[in-house]
């Protein structure tokens, strides 16, 4: 089991920064991604972005490519998001998410059925 707890959310203006964080704990050993996802009332869930727990290599969804960075720390067990250049359509609920099982590609990844352990999710809101 692996259990996940975010933190960090909150209100920002537009063109603002936030970092929201990842506890990860329990049998880590197992994990090869972990990845942020989001949700917006209404919408379906998104992909943010990944990275390989061993080795720190990343990739992230189109609409937040070059304005986020995702990050991990294998000896800490945790993963953080720093968002820059936020706009309103950032709105949602962030959600980290673990995948014990191996993808043979990033696209795999990108799904968020191949996750088998979630956070609780943290509100992040932007908004003049």
């Amino acid at each position: 089991q692996v259990q996940l707890v975010e933190s960090g959310g909150g209100l920002v203006q537009p063109g603002g920064s936030l970092r929201v964080s990842c506890a990860v704990s329990g049998f880590t050993f197992g994990v090869y991604y972990t990845s942020w996802f989001r949700q917006a009332p209404g919408k379906e869930r998104e992909f943010v972005a990944a990275v390989r727990w061993s080795t720190g290599y990343s990739f992230y969804g189109d609409s937040v490519k070059g304005r986020f960075t995702i990050s991990n720390d294998e000896h800490e067990s945790t993963m953080e998001l720093q968002m820059n250049s936020l706009k309103p359509e950032d709105t949602a609920i962030y959600y980290c998410a673990a995948a014990n099982t191996w993808g043979s590609s990033d696209h795999y990844y990108r799904n968020s059925l191949n996750y088998n352990y979630w956070g609780q999710g943290t509100q992040v809101t932007v908004s003049s």
